[in-house]
């Protein structure tokens, strides 16, 4: 790789993912960490020499208006995921955005549209999609291994004592459905579509977002069952039932690193490696989409964001949750 320019990255909001998100650049050999920005310097600057870049901000515009930097990873909060992603791309940024990519369908339509008026990448950060296990078993599935899928079960769902002020705070779009609610919905998308319709039901902390949220979605001849819960903890194991046949999704599923195909009372086990944590393989398909001058993955494109963001809003409306 050596001769092939690198491309350069910013990171705004610096918590826990956008520690994993860096650790796991540092193992690509054409990424380049260049700026990072916090609204506290200090913190920046922490980062920054945490992971050996070379610039720190303590404002976000600092860091869109920064020429050197080809793509931002946007990791703040959900609330504030829209106004920093537009105003990136028409400060000539790509961009890679933290799922959900906002607290409606509206919003992640006014930031696709943002995309195209501004011919820029654009993509929500949904590494699930590009972990090697999970595209190897999309692929089996679609080629009829395990036969015509009636069932799909997968939830995400962990006890936490302490729950953090985002995760329970309105305004910020707390609550169990967004935060980790978007990840058994995508899986099921991902395998069987967007349903014909979605039952959800909830139970709910003081502060009115959902603590636990269970979803059946109902397709024509298939149903899945769902769940995402901050109260108790589950196996995160994922299975994916066909006529011929099950698939199982080694836990935790959304970042798997192996799955099972169980056929006629015989069970085989396959095993892939992550780069890293698995963050790694979200930023190689950026990076493979920008050097194309593509303005979206065909892998997780504009319209399957449409299409989660759609199915999100309709268990919002059901679980009568309101951010505001």
């Amino acid at each position: 790789m050596s001769g092939v320019k690198k491309i350069r990255w910013g990171i705004i909001g610096l918590g826990n993912i956008a520690n994993q998100f860096a650790a796991d650049l540092e193992l690509i050999e054409d990424a380049e960490l260049y700026a990072v920005a916090s609204r506290d310097i200090t913190k920046a600057n922490e980062f920054a020499k945490k992971y050996d870049c070379n610039k720190y901000y303590g404002s976000y515009n600092d860091l869109f208006e920064d020429d050197n930097i080809d793509v931002v990873y946007i990791a703040t909060p959900h609330n504030s995921h829209t106004e920093l992603s537009i105003l990136a791309m028409k400060n000539g940024k790509h961009v890679l955005c933290e799922k959900p990519l906002s607290l409606s369908y509206s919003d992640a339509f006014n930031m696709i549209e943002a995309s195209k008026k501004y011919n820029k990448f654009f993509m929500e950060a949904f590494w699930t999609r590009f972990i090697p296990s999970i595209k190897e078993l999309l692929s089996k599935v679609k080629n009829g291994e395990i036969g015509e899928i009636k069932y799909l079960k997968a939830d995400f769902a962990y006890y936490n004592n302490e729950l953090a002020i985002r995760l329970t705070d309105k305004k910020l779009g707390g609550g169990a459905l967004y935060d980790i609610g978007v990840y058994p919905l995508f899986i099921s998308y991902l395998i069987l579509g967007i349903p014909e319709e979605i039952i959800s039901k909830s139970t709910y902390h003081t502060t009115g977002v959902d603590l636990q949220t269970t979803m059946i979605l109902q397709y024509p001849s298939s149903q899945s069952v769902l769940h995402a819960g901050l109260v108790s903890a589950s196996d995160m194991k994922a299975t994916i039932s066909g006529t011929k046949g099950r698939i199982d999704i080694n836990s935790p599923w959304f970042m798997t690193e192996g799955y099972s195909i169980i056929k006629d009372g015989q069970e085989e086990k396959f095993k892939i490696p992550n780069i890293g944590k698995g963050y790694a393989h979200e930023a190689i398909e950026c990076h493979n989409c920008i050097r194309e001058n593509q303005i979206e993955s065909q892998f997780w494109s504009h319209q399957n964001s449409l299409d989660l963001s759609s199915m999100v809003e309709k268990v919002k409306n059901q679980i009568g949750l309101e951010f505001h």
